[in-house]
């Protein structure tokens, strides 16, 4: 009764996992180079990708469906800051935009309770979109001294004998 829900579900898993091992790729760059405010930035976004994944995987086992794990995509090998910004904020929009869609989808299969779930994390992927769009316009602002910053200030935890998260 609900295969179309299970589908979208589904694909939304996929893309959700893309989006996680995407992000922790970026969070190790930015650690490795000392941008420990956009290194964090990332693992926390990818956390938060992993909890998606497991509401939307109860949800699928729930309505007697099968969850299939798979990862939406290859990981892009971006190096340049810049760009992923620019790609994770490409992301979270593009997500944004199907689960407004798949919402109303599972509405107009009488499924209220999917549609919920995607709604939330239509607001989920809303704030990761802010927050990387905010730290491009940073970056474009400041220029190379915005990350030049955030390795300073890493530098200066570890002299002090703090750590850096």
């Amino acid at each position: 009764m609900h295969e179309k829900s299970i589908e979208l579900l589904n694909k939304a898993i996929a893309d959700e996992l893309y989006a996680v091992h995407q992000y922790m790729y970026f969070h190790f760059l930015c650690d490795d180079q000392g941008y420990d405010l956009l290194a964090g930035l990332f693992k926390k976004t990818a956390i938060d990708e992993m909890i998606h994944v497991e509401t939307l995987a109860e949800r699928i086992l729930f309505l007697k469906g099968e969850v299939e794990m798979k990862v939406g995509g290859e990981i892009q090998k971006i190096k340049d800051v810049e760009k992923m910004l620019e790609h994770a904020a490409k992301m979270e929009h593009e997500s944004a935009h199907d689960y407004n869609i798949w919402a109303n989808e599972c509405s107009s299969n009488a499924d209220s309770i999917s549609k919920q779930i995607f709604e939330g994390l239509v607001a989920d992927e809303e704030r990761h979109f802010d927050q990387y769009d905010t730290e491009a316009d940073n970056l474009k602002k400041f220029g190379d001294g915005y990350l030049a910053l955030q390795s300073i200030e890493r530098s200066k935890k570890m002299s002090a004998g703090r750590p850096t998260e």
